[in-house]
Order: structure tokens, then C-alpha cells, then sequence
């Protein structure tokens, strides 16, 4: 059945459309973009005036916990948590049990997906296990159908692996997707070194850290000339490394959560374990500095790095606590947020949420166009709505922002001309 989504505000950076029209989807494709279409006999009509018609949100950085953790997320959970935060394709990341260092992982995984709310393109192993010690079955996975490679959680800490695995990726024309963290300096560390530390009496990561092991990587992209993506950035250092990087043309890109955007290391100061997350929330100074480098262009895109845990992980002490956040269903109303305060600008919001992580990992999507596909949020800007936990889709509870108030929210999310969630 078509769809015909009417008298919204058309905006798609990409295309440069910004203006009310309908869009008419049928066949799984945009078949017009104008004013006035008049919808086809057996056509659905979706009234979207006073909303915003953009390309469908898409989260390059998301964690299903199938296969292995079924009981705090699974494929199926997850993207309708997805859809109804707006967003029409997830990327896993592949840290399961087992991980998805192999063709079969990769193809269960795409399997379970057949039917989902949304899109799921998986992210294969760098490293067998993710031990870090040889590399993982790259060819096979990308022959399966992923669209990136990393160990994401835990870095590659062996420089010659990270060469190698730069260097076979770039024969494949894959990205390199690194955690960064150098284990020697975070020794685990549940907070961000600094005052706010010091207060909670908590050990803490030095943002060096993460600004170590983004440097040597830098210097192997200079020597590999193998495209290179810097997952959830937060410190003002990396900004600096990432911002010469490109000046210098490196092959380089990087994302920056919403939680790392909002949310500083005082947040931990009342022992809420859902405050804690991998790299941890940061001080104010940097988190004006990834601020800033998103609205420069210096960061590319949001991601989620939606990490779902059960109150089995999550109901201990902070220090024992596991690292991350749910973020699918918040991810929208938090950047809006900035967009409503003057941070981003909302063409900004948009390309970082969509059309740019299409271009990242080559993936259909991410603009609004005729003949393109038919993967479209509708979003109404102004809804102001309270953060239930309670209420997700999402198996787990594990929020941050559990009784704030955010304005902005999505009303409709389509996925290949059909409806996938509204509100």
C-alpha cells in the first residue's frame, strides 16, 4: 500500500529541499515530491502539516546484545525501540557472545532481522574474539553483508594488528571503526578523571586516555591511507587530533553521542549507575568543545552507542556497575534539544543524524529524493514529552534522562515505504 505524507516540511539538506510538499511513497521507493499529489486509490494519507518530512535517522553505533544477551535487548527489540525514536537503520556493533567475527554470526544476526521494524546493517569483529591478538574472518563477514569493522568496547591495543587490519580493510573499502582507549591509562576507571571524581571518591580516566591511542591510529591512517572512523569522540584533545587530521586530508571521520553532548561528569555525583558509560561523561570544557566541533563539521555525525543493560548489570555499585546507556528512544528529543537552544542548526541536526552516517558506511538512505528510498522520518519538533523508562521499547531501563522533559519527538518512521512506528 502506498503512503502519501502530507503538507509536512520537506527538509533534506542533502537534496536541498526545504519546503512543505507531500512526499508519495509506493513500491518501497519516493515516487514524487511535490505540492498537491493526489493519492493513489488504495493509498494511505498520513496528515503531516505542522511537522517536519526529513530523511530516515540512521544509528551507525548501536549495540542488539543478540546473539547471547537476549535478556537485555534483541534484534527484534531493539529496532522497534529504533523506529520509535525515529530512526529506519541500526549498525550492531559486534561485541555478542559469541561476537560477530564470523560469516555465520554475521548472517544469524541478518537473519533475526528479516522483518524488523528497521533496517539492520551489521558491524563485523576486527580481532577473532575481540582479543585483540588476530584478526577476524574479514572477508567472510564482508562477503555476509557488513558495512565496518571494529572491536568496539575494548580497543585494539597492538599496533601492528591495527595496521594490519587498516590495511586489509582498505582492500575492501571498509572503515575502520575504533574504541579508543588505552587500557594502561583508564585501568577500568567508572568516571572521568577530575574533580567531579575526586568528590564522588571514584577513580578516574584521564582524557589522555582516549587521546593516546587516537593519535597512533592517526599516524597508521597516514601510513595506511585506510579510511578511518573514530567512534563516540569526547574529550577536547581528540577534537584538536581530529580537526588536524582532516585539515592534513586523512581519510578520517568521527561520531559524538547525545550523553556526551548534554551530560558532564557532575551527573555521576549522585551514583546513578546509568550515568555511567564508556568514554565517560567528560567536564564542561570539554563538552563545550564537542559542541562546537559538531556545529563545525569537524565531528560528522550522532550515534546512539544505545547500550542496554538489565538491573542484574545496573542495580550494584557504581564502581561495579557495567558501562552504558540506552539512548534509541532519546537520542532525537536531546539533540533537538540543542537545535531549540541555537547549539546546532536543525539542517545540521538532520545530516548529522542521517545523511551523514550513510555516507560513512555506504548505506542507501539518508535524503529525500524521487526514485530514492523510501526511508523517512516524520517529526513533530515541538512535542514536549517526559522520559519514562518504563514505557521503552527497549528491553532495558537504563537511561540517563529518566524524568526529564524533552521537546521534539518523532510521530511517523517509514522503512521502505511502510509504516514502521506512530505515534
Amino acid at each position: 500500500m502506498a503512503l502519501l505524507l502530507r503538507g509536512g516540511r520537506v527538509l533534506c539538506p542533502t537534496s536541498g529541499i526545504d519546503r512543505e510538499s507531500d512526499v508519495l511513497c509506493d513500491a518501497e521507493r519516493i515516487a514524487r515530491v511535490a505540492r498537491g499529489i493526489a493519492p493513489p486509490a488504495s493509498a494511505r494519507v498520513l496528515d503531516c502539516r505542522g511537522l517536519l518530512v526529513v530523511p530516515g535517522l540512521i544509528d551507525m553505533h548501536t549495540h542488539l546484545r543478540e546473539p547471547g544477551e537476549e535478556y537485555k535487548e534483541d534484534v527484534a527489540s531493539g529496532c522497534r525501540a529504533a523506529a520509535a525514536g525515529g530512526f529506519t537503520a541500526v549498525c550492531p556493533m559486534p561485541n555478542t557472545h559469541p561476537p560477530n567475527d564470523n560469516r555465520a554470526v554475521t548472517e544469524l544476526i541478518l537473519q533475526r532481522a528479516r522483518g524488523a521494524a528497521v533496517r539492520v546493517h551489521p558491524i563485523g569483529a576486527i580481532s577473532r574474539g575481540l582479543a585483540g591478538e588476530s584478526l577476524a574472518e574479514i572477508a567472510d563477514m564482508h562477503g555476509a553483508g557488513i558495512v565496518a569493522i571494529s572491536d568496539d568496547g575494548r580497543p585494539v591495543m597492538n599496533s601492528g594488528l591495527m595496521r594490519s587490519a587498516l590495511e586489509y580493510a582498505r582492500t575492501f573499502d571498509l572503515p575502520v571503526i575504533q574504541h579508543c582507549e588505552d587500557l594502561g591509562l583508564s585501568m577500568g576507571a567508572p568516571m572521568a578523571e577530575g574533580l567531579a571524581a575526586t568528590r564522588a571518591g571514584l577513580r578516574g580516566q584521564p582524557a589522555a586516555a582516549e587521546e593516546a591511542i587516537l593519535a597512533r591510529d592517526l599516524a597508521l591512517v597516514s601510513l595506511t591511507g585506510a579510511r578511518y572512523h573514530m567512534a563516540h569522540l569526547s574529550t577536547a584533545g581528540a577534537v584538536r587530533l581530529m580537526r588536524e587530521a582532516k585539515q592534513r586530508g586523512l581519510p578520517v571521520t568521527c561520531e559524538v553521542t547525545p550523553h556526551h553532548l548534554v551530560l558532564t561528569d557532575e551527573a555521576c555525583l549522585q551514583y546513578d549507575t546509568a550515568t555511567k558509560c564508556n568514554p565517560p561523561l567528560r567536564g564542561a570544557a570539554d563538552v563545550q568543545a564537542v559542541r562546537e566541533a559538531l556545529a563545525d563539521g569537524t565531528i560528522d555525525a550522532i550515534a546512539t552507542d544505545h547500550a542496554p543493560h538489565s538491573s542484574i548489570e545496573k542495580d550494584v555499585e557504581y564502581d561495579l556497575a557495567a558501562f552504558g546507556m540506552v539512548g534509541l528512544e532519546t537520542a532525537l528529543g536531546v539533540v533537538l534539544g540543542l537545535v531549540h537552544d541555537g547549539t546546532l542548526g536543525l539542517a545540521q541536526a538532520i545530516t548529522r543524524l542521517s545523511a551523514a552516517p550513510a555516507r560513512i558506511l555506504g548505506l542507501p538512505g539518508g535524503r529525500i529524493e524521487e526514485g530514492g528510498v523510501a526511508d523517512v522520518s516524520v517529526i513533530d519538533p515541538e512535542a514536549s514529552w517526559t522520559v519514562e523508562p518504563a514505557r521503552f521499547w527497549s528491553r532495558s531501563r537504563n537511561s540517563p534522562f529518566a524524568g526529564r522533559s524533552l521537546r521534539g519527538r518523532a510521530r511517523f518512521t517509514i522503512v521502505a515505504g511502510k509504516l514502521a512506528y506512530e505515534s
